[in-house]
């Protein structure tokens, strides 16, 4: 459904005259390549600053990539001569991460789940509010609250407002950008399994970016642990802690809480942040926090190397790992 090749998105800052600094180039998203398969829900997960969602705004064409190719069911989405950005008008929608912010207050909730309808299809008056009905019934609205205004409803059912919209337009591909963070955690569980029945349903495909491991183990097929910009690894998510090779991720496996006070954690802390993506160190972009990195690793950039299975990672000791 969607292919990622060598994609970049570089931002060009310029440095303060009256503190004698130099431009400096910030590499939000350096150098990343991966595919999702039709159907198929692929998380995306790293830390604040990773580059996650900038990524999910350029497959969205929200922003333009500095460098590299997004192929959607085929067609190269950057060529004007292919019609790709045509053809993603309509079949890419995004959930957004705060359901307060993303919605119209001065929009009835049935005008801004029929506005995609209106922009992106040109449907008559009567077939969009059948099918605002149809969606807004799929997500657990009920059709006599469609005349009401986003205040008047919670958390919760204001992320059910954004998938509605998002659907109405019956879409292949969504992007799912953190969009339980938000929500109390009484409620992430009824939206999660909810994005999981309208899948089953559709045969949508989804990118789930997230920083909730736990969530990801619960609704996606594979997942990309990014990191600084660069993809540290590419793995199944039945093989998250079995298989779990590379530092960076078997650091946020480790970070994950358990629900137990008796039970001791394992592994050491993460120590340290994510470094500043303007100033990204030289060689493996987390060898200044990681406990097993030799002289390698500060000197040389690692090759994301395929070890088989649909297993993918960025190490110097991979081999060794």
């Amino acid at each position: 459904m969607i292919e990622v090749r060598n994609l970049k998105k570089h931002y060009r800052l310029p440095g303060s005259r009256w503190l004698g600094e130099k431009p400096v180039t910030l590499r939000a998203v350096d150098g990343v390549s991966f595919a999702i398969e039709s159907g198929e829900t692929l998380g995306l997960v790293g830390e604040s600053g990773s580059g996650k969602s900038t990524l999910g705004q350029m497959l969205l064409m929200q922003t333009v990539p500095t460098e590299g190719r997004i192929i959607f069911d085929g067609t190269e989405v950057q060529d004007p001569k292919s019609g790709g950005m045509h053809r993603l008008k309509g079949k890419v929608q995004v959930v957004f991460q705060d359901p307060y912010d993303a919605l119209n207050p001065r929009m009835r909730v049935r005008d801004i789940i029929a506005e995609p309808l209106r922009n992106l299809q040109g449907r008559s008056d009567r077939e969009i509010v059948q099918q605002v009905e149809v969606v807004a019934q799929q997500v657990g609205l009920r059709v006599e609250d469609l005349s009401k205004f986003p205040h008047q409803f919670s958390g919760g059912q204001r992320q059910r407002i954004g998938i509605a919209r998002a659907l109405s337009v019956q879409p292949k591909f969504l992007v799912l950008d953190e969009p339980v963070s938000a929500l109390d955690v009484s409620v992430q569980a009824q939206v999660i399994n909810l994005l999981m029945d309208i899948q089953e349903q559709h045969q949508i495909t989804y990118l789930f970016i997230s920083h909730n491991l736990a969530v990801v183990e619960h609704i996606c097929d594979r997942v990309v642990i990014l990191y600084l910009g660069k993809i540290a690894e590419i793995l199944k998510v039945e093989d998250l802690h079995k298989h779990k090779l590379h530092p960076y991720t078997r650091a946020l496996i480790d970070a994950i809480p358990v629900p137990d006070p008796a039970r001791a954690k394992a592994g050491q802390p993460l120590s340290g942040e994510i470094p500043d993506p303007a100033k990204a160190p030289t060689g493996c972009r987390f060898s200044p926090r990681c406990t097993m990195a030799q002289a390698v690793c500060k000197e040389r950039e690692p090759d994301l190397s395929d070890l088989g299975g649909g297993h993918w990672m960025a190490c110097h000791r991979s081999a060794e790992l």
